[in-house]
């Protein structure tokens, strides 16, 4: 177990923003930071980063939480994991608690499955460079291909030494469990024997976005045409192929940093590219792209630019994929290398700012190059020409934006030489077509619906709700706790200066009031037994709680869905703040949430008056509606004389 005192190392230290803006793109936005929510599908920016509080809310899906919180959600770790991952990230040491044989039993699986496969690497990397075999071939392989040794170390290339069970028998040696090794596809089982998987193969290592091995990709480099050119580690609990992008970890900051990411097909690519100082670029590692690995690049930019081998066949295929980019909202370009040149091959044989130059100037907007491609297999062929329309019109259906649709079918017509109205009449069919699959029976194209109470609904809500009160002022102390406000003392009208929060508890007490919100409850609690040891907890102490019931309700309300425009400093406008008309705020809060608990009470007491045919209870019952009758209307008074004055 890792020390108490580790712990609160790694969150003091740990800096919200540096650590989320290792996986999303981050946009300063007054006193926070704002990007695209990494736990749904956005196109508008609702995930906030608060660096003071150290918290971050995502307003469209509702996801929130603290630093460790994040680590913990987005990589799937557990709670040590996370705070291990922190530590690495600050450099700090993390110091434990001897762990007992029953603890480590209960250790997570995952973290023995990324273990392995850091063991598995490194004894990769050592057969490359140690090995008689891996230097052989595997060495001067990579030095082939003009690899320096400090990008070899980067991107931790290593050797697989062509035998049935060579890295397999090692890792048992070494205390590794034989179900382990089976689990993340390293060795493959035969009659209660381990087969290695990867034999006689140059490795690549597959990271995860916080660089973790997660699996391999392995080439062979023989010219057996029987044997596959390229094999990967298949799916496990830590690895999906179709969810991974090779070379991320180490190109996230310079997407960022360019707003832009170049997809290649191979590792070779990313690697040549990241040695030239081109580090903006990730391989789909020759699978066809997918959703997910097109939302983890829209993290980081929403733009692409697709560096191709100038195969026409392998372009066409790849098209169905970059509709896919399309339908995300992301903005695609293409740069097609000279034929019989891959990015690869094309960096090794020009200087570096060649390669941007000509990047940069053969950059062509994806709509635009399949136009052009397709016009010029068409040319001549009426027929084929309708088709290309059809094609065109189908990848323009797919981008979300009506304004870029409208343009990208102006400049087609252009190009085309087809009247403007003629393509988007097509479009307009094609997302009819589109939206009648998803909605069956319904012929218009909806707009965005709006979210709109029925009557009906609007009736169903309870005039006597007291949860909006009890969040404000659970707000209120959470902001103000020990700041100090002159009231009325409790017994006479006197003033008198309480702290915030023992205020509220002593009238909480006095009027025997409790929050119908239980967590409130318990966070209250937790201020009455401070004031008693005369300890003042801050914001981190609720939004670090070992309770997740109280930190994940005091993140949600210190979460602000808003920042001033910095227009209000322009003009010299400056709003009042809570701290400045403390009392005014407290009244508001306060006076309110009672006169809708003594309503409640008051209602109680008409419903059984209704019911009850004993006279005692009558009279009773009659006394206390009276007396709570004069409350409220005091209360009522009270209010009438503060938001009047």
């Amino acid at each position: 177990m890792i020390k108490p005192e580790t712990i609160q190392n790694i969150i003091e230290t740990a800096r919200i923003e540096e650590v989320i803006g290792d996986f999303v793109s981050l946009k300063k936005r007054g006193a926070n930071y704002l990007g695209l929510c990494p736990f749904h599908n956005e196109k508008t920016p609702s995930f906030s980063v608060s660096p003071s509080k150290g918290i971050y809310k995502c307003f469209g899906c509702g996801k929130a939480g603290n630093v460790v919180n994040f680590v913990m959600e987005h990589e799937h770790y557990t709670y040590p994991e996370a705070l291990k991952y922190l530590a690495g990230r600050y450099g700090i040491d993390v110091e434990e608690e001897e762990v007992t044989p029953e603890m480590r039993q209960e250790l997570d699986e995952r973290e023995s499955m990324f273990t392995l496969n850091g063991f598995v690497a490194r004894y990769f990397q050592q057969n490359l460079l140690h090995n008689e075999e891996g230097k052989s071939i595997g060495l001067s392989y990579l030095k082939e291909r003009e690899f320096l040794d400090s990008t070899i170390e980067k991107f931790q290339l290593g050797y697989a030494i062509n035998k049935w069970g060579d890295y397999s028998q090692q890792a048992i040696k070494n205390g590794y469990k034989k179900d382990v090794l089976v689990r993340t596809g390293l060795s493959i089982e035969r009659d209660s024997h381990l087969i290695d998987r990867f034999r006689g193969r140059v490795i690549f290592p597959i990271h995860n976005l916080t660089g973790k091995v997660i699996g391999f990709g392995g080439r062979i480099l023989t010219s057996e045409k029987s044997t596959a050119k390229y094999i990967n580690s298949p799916d496990s609990e830590i690895y999906s192929k179709s969810r991974v992008l090779y070379g991320i970890y180490f190109s996230r900051n310079a997407i960022v940093k360019r707003d832009n990411c170049y997809l290649v097909e191979g590792y070779t690519d990313v690697i040549s590219l990241h040695q030239a100082g081109i580090e903006n670029v990730v391989a789909s590692s020759g699978t066809s792209l997918t959703v997910d690995q097109i939302k983890l690049i829209k993290r980081y930019t929403p733009n692409i630019t697709i560096l191709y081998d100038g195969d026409p066949a392998g372009i066409k295929a790849s098209f169905r994929g970059i509709d896919l980019i399309l339908e995300q909202g992301m903005n695609v370009k293409i740069v097609l290398f000279p034929e019989g040149e891959d990015p690869d091959s094309f960096v090794r044989a020009h200087r570096t700012g060649e390669v941007e130059e000509f990047i940069q100037n053969q950059a062509t907007d994806f709509i635009k190059f399949k136009t052009n491609l397709m016009m010029g297999e068409t040319a001549g062929d009426p027929s084929g020409r309708a088709s290309l329309i059809k094609e065109i019109i189908s990848t323009i259906a797919q981008i979300p934006d009506g304004i870029n649709r409208s343009v990208y079918i102006r400049e087609c017509s252009i190009v085309m030489d087809i009247p403007e109205q003629t393509l988007m009449n097509e479009l307009n069919k094609t997302l009819r077509r589109k939206f009648s699959k998803k909605k069956p029976g319904l012929r218009e194209i909806p707009e965005p619906p709006e979210e709109k109470r029925t009557q009906e609904e609007q009736i169903e809500i309870d005039p006597l709700d007291v949860s909006g009160y009890e969040k404000q002022i659970m707000e209120f102390i959470l902001q103000f706790a020990y700041k100090t406000i002159m009231v009325p003392g409790l017994e006479d009208e006197e003033e008198k200066e309480w702290q915030v929060v023992d205020y509220i508890i002593s009238d909480f007490r006095h009027d025997q009031i409790r929050f119908e919100n239980e967590t409130y409850n318990e966070i209250l609690e937790e201020y009455a037994q401070s004031l008693g040891r005369d300890q003042q907890l801050d914001e981190k102490y609720f939004i670090y709680h070992p309770k997740q019931n109280i930190s994940q309700t005091v993140i949600q309300l210190l979460a602000e869905p808003y920042q001033l425009s910095e227009n209000w400093k322009r003009y010299k406008i400056y709003p009042k703040k809570g701290e400045e008309n403390m009392e005014e705020y407290f009244d508001s809060y306060i006076l309110p949430l009672k006169s809708r608990l003594i309503s409640k009470e008051l209602k109680k007491i008409t419903d059984r008056l209704k019911t009850t045919d004993d006279e005692a209870e009558m009279f009773l019952l009659q006394q206390q509606y009276f007396e709570l009758k004069k409350i409220a209307n005091m209360l009522d008074e009270r209010r009438h004389r503060i938001f009047n004055h």
